[in-house]
C-alpha cells in the first residue's frame, strides 16, 4: 500500500495564528488540492495528521472541525482526489497526551489502523514538530516552505534526511517522479 501523511494547516490550506475556526476560514493553498488529486490518481492513500488544539482552547467545537473537514474533502473531491482519513489531536499543548505532535501518537494510530510499517512513508509538514513526529514514527520527513515552512527552515535543526519542497505540489512532483 502506498501511503502519504500530510499535515493540514500550512500544507494544504493557509494557516492562521488565530486558528482556522470555521469552514469559511479554511482556504486551500493554490495547487494543494490538485496535488492531492494527483496522489489519488497514482493510487496513493492520502492521510491527514493534524494538531487541532483550538478544540481544547474552546475556540471551536468538534462539530465545527467536522464541518471544516467536510469542506476540505468536498474541495479535494472536486479536484478529483480523495482524502482517505483525517487523524486529529484535539488536546492543548499542556495536556500531556501522546497524540500531539511532536510526539508520534497520531502516526502510530495511522500505522495501527492501516496495519502498515511507516518506514520511509512520506510525511509532509511545515513545522519542526511535524517533522519530529514523522521521524520518530519512521517516516521520511518533507518540509514544505508554505505556512511556517520558511521560518522552520531558517531556524535549522531539521531532522536528518528531511527533504524540502516549495509547496505540496512541488513535493508531489518530486515524489511521483521517483516512483
Amino acid at each position: 500500500m502506498k501511503l502519504v501523511i500530510l499535515d493540514r494547516d500550512g500544507v494544504i490550506n493557509y494557516d492562521s495564528d488565530a486558528f482556522i475556526k470555521s469552514p469559511d476560514e479554511w482556504i486551500p493553498i493554490p495547487g494543494s488540492l490538485e496535488a492531492i488529486a494527483r496522489l489519488s490518481r497514482a493510487n496513493w492513500r492520502v492521510i491527514i495528521a493534524s494538531n487541532q488544539s483550538g478544540i481544547a482552547r474552546g475556540l471551536f467545537t468538534m462539530e465545527t472541525l467536522n464541518a471544516i473537514h467536510a469542506k476540505l474533502r468536498r474541495e479535494v473531491a472536486q479536484a478529483g482526489g480523495i482524502v482517505d482519513a483525517i487523524f486529529v489531536c484535539p488536546h492543548g499543548p499542556d495536556d500531556g497526551c501522546h497524540c500531539r505532535k511532536p510526539k508520534p501518537g497520531l502516526f502510530q494510530d495511522i500505522a495501527r489502523r492501516y496495519d502498515i510499517d511507516l518506514q520511509a512513508v512520506p510525511a509532509v509538514g511545515d513545522s519542526l514538530r511535524d517533522l519530529q513526529a514523522a521521524t520518530l514514527a519512521g517516516c521520511a520527513p518533507w518540509l514544505v516552505l508554505t505556512g511556517k515552512g520558511e521560518k522552520t527552515r531558517s531556524m535549522g535543526g531539521l531532522p536528518p534526511g528531511t527533504r524540502v519542497a516549495e509547496d505540496l505540489a512541488s513535493m508531489v512532483d518530486a515524489w511521483l517522479s521517483e516512483e
